[in-house]
C-alpha cells in the first residue's frame, strides 16, 4: 500500500465513521424499535385470530415479503409524489425500514408464541387469570426467549441494509463512500473500508445479542426455580 492510498483510508475513515453514527445508527435504532411494535401487534392479532384483521395482517406480511425492499424505498420515496405526498428521506427510510422488518419480526414472534405449550395458558386460566394476564405474566415472557436470537439477528441484517437508504439520498456511510469514491477514484479501498465499518458496528451486536440470551437465560432459570 503506497502513502497516498494509507492516507486517504486514514482520512476517510472518520469520514465514513461520522455519517455511520450519527446516521445509519439513528436509522437502524428508530426503524427497529417501530418495527418491533409493528411486528408485536401483527403477531397478537394472528395469534388470537382476530377476525378480518387477521386476515389484513396476513396481507400486510404477504406483499411486504414478497417484494424487494429497494423497491419499495422506490414506491414510497419517487412514486408518492405523483400522489401529492412528500416525505423527506430520513422519515422515508423510517418509515419503509420499520413497514418492512416489521413484516418479517411478526413472523418471528408468533412463531415464538405458538411455540410455547398450550397447556401455559389453560394453567392460567385455572388459577383465575384473564387472557391478558396470562398473555403478559406467562405467554409473552417464555415467547420472548424465543424470539430474542432471530430478532437480534433481524437487527444485524437491518444494520447492513440501512445501506440501500443511500438510492434515496439518505447519508449514511455507503452513500459517503461513493461520494469519496467520486473523488479519488479509488473504490476498492474504500468499499473494502466501509464493509469493515459494518462489519464493527455488525460484530458489536452479535457480542449485545451474547449476552442478552445469558441474561435472558439466567432470568428463565431464576423464575422456573421459583
Amino acid at each position: 500500500m503506497n502513502d497516498r492510498l494509507f492516507e486517504l483510508l486514514v482520512d476517510s475513515f472518520t469520514k465514513i465513521l461520522i455519517p455511520g453514527l450519527t446516521m445509519t445508527i439513528p436509522l437502524t435504532i428508530i426503524a427497529f424499535s417501530l418495527a418491533l411494535v409493528i411486528a408485536m401487534v401483527v403477531a397478537m392479532i394472528q395469534f388470537a385470530q382476530v377476525p378480518v384483521l387477521k386476515e389484513i395482517a396476513r396481507l400486510y406480511i404477504w406483499i411486504v415479503r414478497g417484494t424487494p425492499l429497494l423497491v419499495q424505498l422506490y414506491v414510497v420515496f419517487f412514486g408518492l409524489p405523483n400522489l401529492g405526498i412528500m416525505i423527506d428521506p430520513f422519515p422515508c427510510a423510517v418509515l419503509v425500514f420499520s413497514l418492512n422488518e416489521g413484516a418479517y419480526c411478526a413472523e418471528t414472534i408468533r412463531g415464538a408464541l405458538e411455540a410455547v405449550p398450550k397447556g401455559q395458558m389453560e394453567a392460567g386460566l385455572c388459577v383465575g387469570m384473564n387472557y391478558f394476564q396470562i398473555m403478559r405474566r406467562i405467554v409473552i415472557p417464555q415467547a420472548l426467549r424465543t424470539a430474542f436470537p432471530p430478532l437480534s439477528n433481524s437487527l444485524i441484517g437491518m444494520v447492513k441494509d440501512t445501506s440501500l437508504a443511500a438510492n434515496i439520498t439518505v447519508t449514511e456511510m455507503f452513500m459517503t463512500t461513493q461520494r469519496i469514491v467520486a473523488r479519488t477514484y479509488e473504490p476498492l479501498a474504500l468499499y473494502i473500508e466501509v464493509a469493515l465499518i459494518y462489519l464493527i458496528f455488525c460484530t458489536v451486536l452479535t457480542k449485545l445479542q451474547s449476552y442478552g440470551e445469558a441474561r435472558l437465560n439466567r432470568l428463565v432459570g431464576v423464575k422456573t426455580t421459583r
